[in-house]
């Protein structure tokens, strides 16, 4: 049994918002309250004084790669503001490979590279003017010039786009003739050759040829990622990531090494194995368990593959590219829910999100019909909605599973690519008045699993350096306290666990994190630069302490 004590303790129970002690016995809460009180009270317990710190129940990332963000963190970092520092980087991990070797990188995004004159290791200005045409992409050329005898695969910071090299494009068998796959496309100049750029079910071609990291690698990647996520305040996370991953996961919980709380998707491709196996949504314990059924409605904002409704500003033939209609959706969500499987549906242009209500709405009929439970299901993105469906989700019992840097990282190119369209895109305000509930994430690696910067988007819509000044769209930011309910109770919600997780109350479990200043009066500005000094997970501590 141990007692914190003397601290600043944000609960987020309702019927006791602020105390200043805590109790626990094992991994559970027994008493929250005021020191004075609760310090008699437990006279034998182990007792620990926090100095006025402040307290906060664990925070949880209701969307992230699990696997692909540990991996990223061995990969090249090509999150960079120009092209010529991403070629610098590759150029660095070229030197220091074996002829051969596969060079892999992630994070790029080409709507923040000027196609500005070359200097060094760029192509010749002719490339350069197809660059400039294409709005920015890099070239296959760029990595050939640098990289002749090792295939090198770069994924985007959207995770919906790759860039390869001519060597990885032979290994995979990629030629000028190679057709496009359903869902995707090989980007191609004006000659009808390829440019290296593979955009959505494109990327197989190539990802699947690149030797698969086995589930130990997977697993002890994750094992030393865990320790950067506590840091971060992180003691839950909602993983979309594949079989790999979830076999990795098992693998730490048999050898007691896994201390996230994982809720793990199942992808709609292996719904027929779900099936068959009779999985059902929170199957499992408090360490590890099923969440959702993950499809896929469309792509993403960065290579202007979500689908819209209208056609991207200044690109009148492309509205994006749409996976399935309502009607598919809704097959195999009816499938899920009469084995007690959840949906969760990734969603981005207004066209996605349109069709995925529609499929929403005929599933919650079927599940009256069927006398089946209405199940949690979810929203993965949210992030333009058309005038007309902004209620729906509230409506329907939707749960909006959003990311809030994503407003930051991608304000430009929404405004860019949307227009007007934008005032209603990455509307977290929008769906609290409307009745929804949030549930925030990251997408890491798309963006980084820092919730604080999540929260410091989420409550100023502003870059790190304050622009725009009053924030962009700023009538949809948030408070501290409806912030941190997204990262707390939301995903609880969300997984099922609300009963034990997502505040700190008696017969919760103990997850808890420790910050040296009080997010509830640090200025906004400020909040990208808090932390986690202690982490603790089932009453015991994991970082810090």
């Amino acid at each position: 049994m141990k007692i914190l004590y003397n601290a600043r303790i944000y609960t987020l129970d309702g019927s006791r918002p602020i105390a200043s002690a805590i109790a626990m016995e094992r991994e559970r809460i027994l008493a929250v309250g005021e020191t004075d009180d609760l310090l008699p009270e437990f006279e034998q317990a182990e007792k620990q004084d926090m100095a006025g710190q402040t307290i906060l129940p664990g925070l949880t990332d209701a969307h992230l790669h699990l696997q692909h963000y540990a991996l990223s963190l061995q990969k090249i970092n090509c999150e960079t503001d120009t092209l010529e520092e991403c070629l610098h980087r590759i150029i660095e991990r070229v030197r220091s490979s074996q002829p051969g070797e596969w060079i892999l990188g992630h994070g790029w995004n080409q709507n923040n590279w000027s196609p500005s004159s070359p200097t060094g290791v760029l192509p010749p200005s002719g490339t350069m003017r197809e660059r400039a045409r294409a709005e920015g992409w890099p070239s296959v050329t760029d990595l050939d010039r640098i990289s002749p005898n090792n295939p090198v695969y770069m994924t985007a910071k959207s995770l919906h786009a790759g860039w390869a090299n001519s060597a990885a494009l032979k290994l995979a068998g990629i030629t000028a003739n190679t057709p496009d796959p359903a869902n995707g496309q090989l980007q191609r100049d004006e000659h009808g050759e390829l440019t290296g750029i593979l955009l959505e079910t494109a990327m197989e071609l190539v990802s699947r040829i690149i030797p698969e990291p086995s589930v130990g690698d997977i697993a002890a990647a994750i094992e030393g990622a865990q320790p950067l996520l506590w840091r971060m305040g992180l003691t839950g996370v909602h993983d979309f990531d594949r079989r790999p991953c979830f076999m990795a996961l098992q693998q730490l919980h048999a050898r007691d090494k896994l201390k996230l709380r994982v809720t793990k998707s199942i992808p709609l491709e292996d719904l027929d194995h779900a099936v068959e196996l009779g999985l059902r949504t929170s199957f499992g314990d408090d360490w590890l368990r099923i969440g959702s059924v993950k499809a896929f409605m469309d792509g993403a904002l960065g290579p202007r593959t979500a689908a819209m409704l209208q056609p991207y500003l200044n690109e009148p033939e492309n509205r994006g590219i749409l996976n399935m209609d309502a009607e598919e959706l809704f097959e195999s969500g009816r499938r899920a829910v009469e084995v007690g499987l959840s949906m969760a549906v990734h969603a981005i242009g207004d066209r996605a999100n349109h069709e995925v209500l529609d499929a929403y709405e005929q599933l919650r009929r079927f599940e009256r019909d069927h006398n089946l439970p209405p199940l949690k299901h979810r929203i993965e993105h949210v992030q333009v909605l058309h005038p007309d469906d902004a209620g729906r989700l509230a409506e329907l019992g939707i749960i909006a599973s959003m990311q809030p840097f994503h407003a930051t990282s991608d304000m430009h190119m929404a405004d860019r690519y949307w227009g007007e369209r934008a005032a209603l895109s990455y509307a977290w305000q929008t769906q609290l008045q409307q009745g929804a509930r949030l549930a925030f994430g990251s997408d890491a690696p798309v963006e980084s699993p820092n919730p604080f910067l999540g929260l410091h988007a989420a409550l100023t819509r502003q870059h790190a350096d304050g622009s725009p000044a009053e924030g962009w769209y700023p009538h949809q930011r948030l408070s501290m306290q409806e912030a941190l309910e997204a990262y707390t109770l939301g995903p609880a919600y969300t997984a099922g666990v609300e009963t034990r997780l997502g505040k700190l109350s008696p017969g919760y479990l103990a997850d808890l994190i420790v910050l040296h200043r009080d997010p509830f009066a640090t200025p906004p500005s400020d909040l990208i630069q808090l932390e986690s000094s202690a982490t603790m997970l089932g009453g015991e501590w994991v970082w810090g302490q």
